[in-house]
């Protein structure tokens, strides 16, 4: 499901104006992102938790042409899912 998707279903379930919709979709992400960028971690109770993660530098390939390269560190962005989610995907 994409953001379209998601909007177009909250707005049937609802029966809020899809602009109205999306704009609270845009806010909630936008608040998710805001916190994740100042390293805090975004709980949502009975779904999961969003974080930020860092990588540490690495080998890989490169597979263009199968020669050994570096692969700098990184950040990226961690879910842990809650104990009821998992617990249902487990089923």
């Amino acid at each position: 499901m994409n953001k379209a998707e998601l909007v177009l279903a909250v707005s049937e379930k609802t029966d809020f104006p899809k602009a109205d919709v999306e704009n609270i979709v845009d806010t909630f992400l936008g608040l998710i992102e805001a916190g994740i960028l100042k390293g805090q971690e975004m709980k949502l109770s009975n779904f999961g938790v969003f974080y930020k993660k860092a990588r540490l530098a690495r080998k890989g390939t490169n597979p263009s042409d199968g020669k050994a390269i570096i692969i700098p560190a990184n950040n990226t962005v961690g879910f842990r899912p809650s104990k009821i989610i998992r617990a249902k995907l487990n089923k």
